[in-house]
Parts: C-alpha cells; structure tokens; sequence
C-alpha cells in the first residue's frame, strides 16, 4: 500500500471510528432518557439495565455504520479538498478511482466487521434483549410465519392446516390434516387441538372428525377423545416459529428458512428479508463509499456541519427506504430477497453517477 493510501486509511478509520462510538452513546443516551421512568418505577438494578443497554450496541453498530461511514468519507475527503491535498493530489495525477481505493479498501474492512456482528454477535445480544423487554417492556414477539392459518405440506402427500398456533407450549388450534393419493383427496381429519406427547413420541389430536373417502363413498367417525398419529413434523419444528430472527445467527437461519421451505411453510417473507438484510445492511457500508468521496471531492470548500448534515440526511434516508422496502417484503408485497437489496442497489446507481460525474 502506497503512503498516500495508508494516511487516506488511517484518516477514514480513525474518523469512522469516533463517529461511530459518537452515533452509538447518542442512541443509548436517548433510549436511557426515554425508559428510566419505567426502570425506576419497576425497580430494576443498574446492573441489568447496563446488561441491556450492553445488548443495544452490536444492533445500534449495525445500523449506524453507514452512517459513519458516509460521514468519515465526506470529513476526510472535504478536509483534503479545503486544505488543497486533493488539488495537489488531482495536478499529480492521482484520479478518482485511485482516491476511491483507500477508502474502499478501509469499508470493506468495516462491512466484513459488520457481517460478524451482524451474523453471530448481534443475535447473540438479541436473545438478552428480547428477554429483557418481554420482562420489564412486556413486548410481544409475533411467530415468525405468524400464528394463524398455517398450512405446512407435512408430507409428500399430507398438508396439515393449523387454525392458530401457540409455539411456545407446542399447540395448534383448529386443525386439519389431509391425505392424498395423487390428485385425490381420500381423507381427512379435523380436530379442536394438536399437542405433542413426548412419552409416546406421537402427536394427540382432540376431539376429532375423520372422513374416509374411496369409490364407495365417504366414511365418517367421531372422537369426541384423543387420537393419536404420527406425523413427520417434529415437536421442535412447530417449537421454532417462535425463535426471532434476530436471534438466529447467520447459519442457522439460513437452515431455517431451507428447513421450512422443504416443509411446506408459507408466510416466510419476514424471516428471509430478516435473513437477507443481515448482509445487505453490512454491504451498505462499502456502497455508501461510491457516494461520500465523488461528492465530496466536487466541493473546493467544506465544514464539519456541512458534512455532519448531509451525512445525516442520506444515511436516515438510506434506513427509512430499508425500512420501507423490508416492511414490503415482510407482507409479499414484494419478493422478500428483492426487498432486502434493493435499498442497496439504488444507493449503487446513485453513486455510480456520482462517480461518473466526479470523473468529468
């Protein structure tokens, strides 16, 4: 690496990094000032609540990183425009694409960062978190496909139907299982209640209705007690609609998702955005660079709240469009994996203009 490189990299870093711890105690600053009625009223010690706000910070990181990173690419770069190292730069031919190398060099460093906070550091804190606001916040978690009207192909030719779920106790309500041969429905069980026996390694249906249908006719039964079946959906199968995505690292959702996909679950738009967006947001970091330096470097003069405004106004427009475009994905408005990179891929066109224009 050239000197000129090392002292962009080190001037990028050193800024990100202050900005960054800067954004982070702003935001636990206002959530504090936000809830510290609520932890004194419910007497909560100082040491959970440091244990909480401790758990805040990889998922504050992650979102405030492009962010930093925009606000570190105009500083530096408008510091070297205002005191003519980037004139200097340009009459010994330095030229944009050789300004942009440090600096990418730098945010890809940051992104491969932010993929390990996003993919196993901040699911980890998520699980301290999520339990700290159902305690004390008593926040509720939807279930990842949601909880009502599921219908799960729990065989190559059984779709079991599940009116409402409750994961945490492994209980469906209003169910339905039926059985085909081919095309053809040749049964079909109804029931109030599914609950798994872990004794009998068997799923207990209540009160159920069971029609048989042949080229007879149809046969009907009633058991107002409990039937007992074996079916290939596993207790902890059911049991994991209720884990977050949040909580899941990088792995491990990507076997959910392949998991339930296989199984026949439908309503996965939230989970895979969730899965998605674990490394658009990263990615973010390196892309937002293509926009910081171009636009920086065409202004001959530039100020600290010059560059901390502008910082602000594309990183939280960059957020509200993620925010918006996931919200798009979660309810299939649009494709889930589209949802979480778009946000990305406009960003990407922006600064290709950007750099573009800068070249001219």
């Amino acid at each position: 690496m050239k000197l000129l490189d090392k002292y962009i990299v080190r001037q990028f870093l050193s800024t990100y990094v202050f900005a960054a711890i800067s954004f982070t105690a702003l935001f636990i600053l206002v959530n504090l000032i936000e809830n510290v009625g609520l932890f004194i009223d419910k007497g909560i010690g100082a040491g959970k609540v440091l244990l909480y706000f401790w758990s805040l910070v990889p998922e504050t990181i992650l979102l405030i990183s492009p962010l930093s990173t925009l606000l570190a690419s105009l500083y530096v770069t408008g510091r070297m425009s205002g005191s003519s190292e980037l004139s200097a730069m340009k009459a010994a031919g330095v030229s944009m694409k050789q300004l942009l190398k440090p600096f990418a060099a730098a945010a890809l460093l940051i992104s491969l960062l932010n993929i390990l906070n996003a993919g196993w550091l901040r699911p980890k804190a998520a699980i301290e978190k999520n339990r700290f606001e159902m305690d004390y916040f008593d926040k509720k978690f939807e279930a990842i496909s949601g909880n009502k009207n599921l219908h799960i192909l729990e065989s190559r030719n059984r779709i079991l139907s599940i009116g409402a779920l409750d994961p945490q106790n492994t209980v469906g309500f209003n169910i339905s299982l039926e059985t085909f041969e081919g095309p053809e429905l040749v049964s079909r069980i109804d029931a109030k209640k599914i609950s798994y026996d872990k004794a009998l390694d068997r799923w207990l249906f209540h009160e159920t209705s069971t029609r048989i249908i042949n080229e007879k006719g149809m046969l009907f039964r009633e058991n107002p007690g409990k039937d007992t079946l074996k079916l290939s959906l596993t207790a902890s199968s059911l049991r994991d609609l209720g884990i977050q995505p949040d909580e899941m690292d990088i792995i491990q959702h990507f076997r959910y998702i392949e998991e339930k996909q296989e199984a026949g679950f439908s309503n996965l738009g939230r989970v895979i955005v969730k899965f998605h967006s674990k490394m658009a947001l990263p990615v973010a970091s390196l892309i937002i660079i293509l926009i910081g330096v171009p636009l920086s470097a065409r202004k001959n003069r530039s100020g600290l709240a010059l560059e901390f405004g502008i910082s602000l106004f594309i990183g939280f427009s960059y957020l509200a469009i993620q925010r918006t475009f996931s919200i798009s994905g979660y309810r299939a408005l649009m494709d889930p994996m589209l949802a979480a990179w778009l946000p990305n891929l406009l960003f990407l066109g922006i600064g290709a203009v950007l750099y573009k224009t800068a070249n001219k």
